[in-house]
């Protein structure tokens, strides 16, 4: 079983006016210590997202400079076998592919879990967002690494998000899967360890990463610790 960072960054291209941009709050966070971010954008252009995303990949370091772990010290003292920086593509399991990343998280409205997985093969991690018990099941039966509920809290960066589940529904999701919960939907530094709290391994953050990202990644650190 893999083990997901407490905190995952969500890069949305939404945020970025330029290329430039996006990857120099990457970097910041990078910087910082995480390790796992994701590239989302829903603008429908695959030819530009394609290129942005190779561009994070050319950019961006394969070893991490983490000042959070040690050579042989992972996340809250588990040991770890590698210190890569892991980049997602969020839905398009063929841009995944052609920009190189370690990864593919998809929603309930993308490709199925599985039609994913036999694209990106058994190595790349596979992230499915749910929103409710039925959902989670569901997805916990499939080939996914980890498993999103969502949305824990009000949240703007969807056009027409899902009904928020709040920490009862995180709690309710974390009894039904012994993969790693990835906790997302208007999380904050105020209300992260709540979340942690309530049954998440992990927190998904992407607007309260955006204005100074080092310093709001190392609060985030410091409270998920």
């Amino acid at each position: 079983m893999i083990q997901v960072p407490r905190l995952y960054a969500i890069l949305d291209s939404a945020f970025f006016p330029t290329t430039e941009e996006l990857i120099a709050c990457a970097e910041e966070l990078i910087a910082d210590g995480c390790t796992l971010l994701q590239y989302r954008n829903k603008s429908g252009n695959a030819r530009m997202m394609l290129e942005q995303a190779r561009e994070l990949r050319r950019r961006l370091p394969t070893q991490n400079q983490n000042p959070h772990f040690s050579q042989n010290q992972g996340e809250m003292g588990h040991p770890r076998t590698d210190n890569s920086i892991r980049l997602v593509m969020n839905d398009r399991a063929d841009l995944c592919l052609g920009a190189e990343f370690d990864g593919v998280h998809v929603g309930q409205e993308d490709l199925s879990p599985e039609s994913v997985r036999a694209t990106i093969g058994p190595e790349r991690w596979l992230g499915v967002s749910t929103h409710n018990p039925e959902q989670m099941r569901e997805a916990d039966l499939t080939s996914a690494n980890y498993l999103a509920i969502g949305p824990v809290f009000s949240t703007s960066s969807k056009e027409r998000p899902d009904p928020v589940v709040g920490l009862e529904g995180v709690g309710r999701a974390r009894a039904l899967t012994r993969k790693p919960l990835v906790a997302i939907g208007g999380i904050t530094r105020a209300n992260a360890a709540s979340v942690i709290e309530a049954g998440a391994d992990s927190v998904a953050v992407i607007a309260d990463l955006l204005r100074e990202p080092r310093k709001s990644a190392e609060e985030f650190f410091r409270i998920l610790r």
